[in-house]
């Protein structure tokens, strides 16, 4: 397993590893995810695993030095096996060094799975927004302060 910044020629394998892994609705199209990718003040990282593509970080650093984990992905047969908290700890320390307070995400109100693993990393539920997705479901805003 390797973790590695992104490269446009990844946008394409991006964009099909969201579909799979994000019902319609809450996944984004290929031109949203390459909007959030291109943000000048956003960072996305990329798990390889035998050189193939099995997930990806997008975060994007806010004013009031505060980041938001805009999406992380990892496809099924690549979960449980390290590849999350690997993104999630560099998008982590990524924050930090840019002197961040906080960082933060949304996961989808049935998305239990994904709540138990940001618990587990210290995120903590801080607001439900109700109708957040384009499907009309639900979304935890989960938070970690960095300092």
């Amino acid at each position: 397993m390797r973790i590695r910044e992104f490269s446009p020629s990844d946008l394409p394998v991006l964009s099909e590893i969201d579909e799979a892994c994000f019902p319609p609705g809450i996944s984004y199209s290929r031109e949203e995810l390459a909007g959030f990718i291109s943000f000048r003040s956003a960072k996305t990282w990329v798990a390889e695993d035998n050189g193939s593509i099995v997930g990806f970080l997008v975060a994007n650093r806010e004013p009031g030095r505060v980041g938001h984990i805009i999406t992380i992905d990892v496809l099924e047969h690549a979960r449980r096996q390290g590849t999350g908290t690997r993104l999630m700890k560099i998008a982590e320390e990524w924050a930090s060094k840019a002197r961040l307070r906080v960082i933060y995400l949304e996961t989808a109100e049935d998305n239990l799975a994904a709540q138990h693993f940001y618990e587990a990393l210290g995120y903590l539920k801080l607001e439900k927004v109700e109708r957040y997705y384009s499907n009309g479901q639900a979304a935890w805003v989960m938070v970690k302060r960095l300092e």
